[in-house]
């Protein structure tokens, strides 16, 4: 597949700042000829949403020409996780691969080169489900400039046709294959998560994830994900734009003006055995462990929740 066909997936909403923010850093990305962008701009849930979405619409108009990109705007609201799901399944229909970045995000110059890297090199290794952009603020000794962890991810990412087909909105096994709790703790990455909790909660109608039905659907076929050495990807939407403010952004990602350079050594070097780093995995759990506000089991989960009210503030 010619790397000019490659789709790049924009959810965006009621937040014109961020959207803003979000398009102007995929402009600085190198390779962003290379791509084409569209721009899925969900609808309002309600008429007191209505000035935020039109104000929304009205910056993704004005990057669009700039850009060369396709907008969609739905005349109704799907919701963060059926706007997704629906977004990347057209596109990884269409175009057997979608990179997939949402409004507050900001990513850094070397994002694009980087999923469009990874996604040549491993389009066709069956175990690899998953490229992303994001990695915890850990200290990874130089070497790689990626690599390879049994963990999905949700800001900024990249899959292919083949890998997408796992989705189920039922997460179909779930409940016989974690009923063996050797699986549950391997599925909570060595009870470092609570992963388990969430996904329980979301078949029982407590969350709206798509994320957490993503990472089980690749975790039931063992799959694997490319993570970079740093992350690409810097999370705005910790701010007071959101319905609930304050969840601690700071415990999960590097400072924003780290993400105004590249983050990755050029040429990229990519591994070459599609094998976990167990090194890399120890230090990911030890630091889910130990970061300020998930020291517990309950503090997990007041932190996952803290961060789902304030991602579906965005698409209320």
């Amino acid at each position: 597949m010619d790397a000019i066909t490659t789709p790049v997936a924009i959810f965006a909403y009621n937040r014109p700042d961020h959207v803003q923010s979000a398009l102007a850093s995929l402009a600085k990305c190198r390779r962003l000829s290379d791509c084409r962008l569209t721009i899925y701009c969900d609808g309002p849930k309600t008429p007191a949403l209505e000035a935020g979405v039109a104000a929304t619409r009205r910056v993704v108009r004005d990057w669009a020409s700039r850009l060369n990109a396709e907008v969609i705007e739905r005349g109704e609201n799907l919701g963060l996780a059926r706007s997704i799901v629906s977004g990347v399944t057209e596109q990884c229909q269409k175009f057997g691969r979608t990179i997939v970045v949402e409004d507050d995000l900001v990513v850094s110059p070397d994002f694009l080169d980087y999923m469009l890297q990874g996604l040549e090199h491993y389009q066709d290794t069956a175990t690899v489900y998953q490229i992303s952009g994001f990695m915890f603020p850990v200290d990874h000794p130089a070497g790689w400039d990626a690599f390879f962890l049994p963990l999905t991810t949700t800001w900024g990412w990249a899959t292919w046709e083949r890998a997408w087909r796992v989705f189920d909105w039922n997460a179909s096994s779930a409940r016989h294959l974690l009923a063996d709790l050797t699986v549950r703790k391997r599925f909570n990455l060595n009870n470092s998560y609570p992963y388990f909790d969430i996904l329980t909660n979301r078949l029982a109608g407590r969350n709206d994830s798509w994320g957490i039905l993503w990472w089980y659907a690749v975790f039931s076929v063992d799959g694997l994900v490319l993570h970079p050495r740093r992350s690409l990807v810097w999370n705005g939407g910790f701010d007071s734009t959101g319905i609930h403010a304050g969840a601690p952004a700071n415990t999960m990602q590097s400072p924003r003006e780290y993400f105004d350079s590249p983050r990755l050594a050029y040429p990229l070097t990519l591994p070459g055995d599609v094998l976990v780093d167990q090194e890399a995995f120890a230090r990911v759990t030890n630091y889910l462990r130990t970061v300020k506000g998930v020291g517990s089991k309950s503090k997990m989960l007041r932190l996952f929740r803290k961060v789902k009210r304030t991602v579906a503030g965005k698409f209320a």
